[in-house]
């Protein structure tokens, strides 16, 4: 029997071709953090005709987020993020087979949260680097393929965005503190990472004691939106077959 195609994925049909919509279709994507990248990145994956999705976080939307978060606005202050963003995919996609998450992934979560896949892809848009990475370890561990976000925060200029391994990532702290702990852990390579070369934007952090977090970072409207959308290309164009996830010249 045909696939039928619902008509809002007619352009994206058009575009890739009955067979690779098919698989974008039968694919699970895990999306793990939902704030200023994170939101941007499962949005553009369930635009794509991803039929199936797990979304994390266990934050709630503060004032604070409504300069960068798609799910930020007045009406939604105090409300669950990864609720929030569960009913407007639904409303992209009645059809989506989505499961939320409203806690912290962390240790043993983590465990739990990856053996009740299996994914074809997992977006790790997590803020701090413990539980980042023991995402990718995890997922390393199972042969899930992965897309990591480094920092978006102290940064203006979307042109220096990058995408390429882990490895060869360069000019941005958190992907020289993740490299390092991931060296610890005998990881060097094998997942794709999305970046900034652009120099960090001095006097644009602050230190300050808040759960999960040591620092806040100035931050500007469109840079996490478009590091959300290089880690849904990643995901996209990996489950169609057109990115290796091991080349490291991606």
């Amino acid at each position: 029997m045909e696939e039928i195609i619902p008509p809002w994925l007619e352009r994206t049909e058009l575009l890739l071709g009955k067979e690779k919509l098919s698989r974008l279709r039968q694919a699970h994507v895990l999306v793990v953090g939902l704030g200023g990248v994170g939101a941007y990145a499962a949005e553009m994956i369930c635009r794509s005709g991803v039929g199936r999705m797990t979304i994390v976080d266990a934050d709630t939307v503060a004032e604070s987020n409504i300069n960068r978060q798609l799910i930020a606005l007045r009406s939604t202050i105090g409300l669950s993020k990864a609720e929030i963003l569960a009913h407007r995919l639904q409303d992209i996609n009645p059809d989506l087979r989505l499961r939320t998450i409203c806690e912290y992934i962390r240790d043993d979560a983590t465990d739990t949260l990856l053996d009740n896949g299996p994914y074809d892809f997992v977006v790790d848009a997590i803020d701090t680097l413990a539980p980042k990475v023991n995402l990718i370890t995890g997922c390393l561990d199972r042969g899930y393929p992965v897309v990591s976000s480094m920092g978006a925060g102290a940064k203006t200029d979307p042109t220096r965005m990058e995408i390429c391994d882990i490895s060869r990532t360069h000019h941005c702290p958190l992907a020289h503190m993740l490299r390092k702990r991931l060296h610890k852990a005998g990881v060097r390579s094998g997942f794709q990472a999305v970046f900034s070369a652009e120099p960090v934007r001095e006097g644009s952090m602050i230190l300050c004691e808040e759960t999960n977090k040591k620092s806040n970072v100035g931050t500007i409207s469109y840079l996490p939106a478009v590091f959300g959308c290089g880690c849904a290309s990643v995901v996209i164009r990996g489950l169609i077959g057109e990115i290796n996830q091991n080349d490291k010249r991606q």
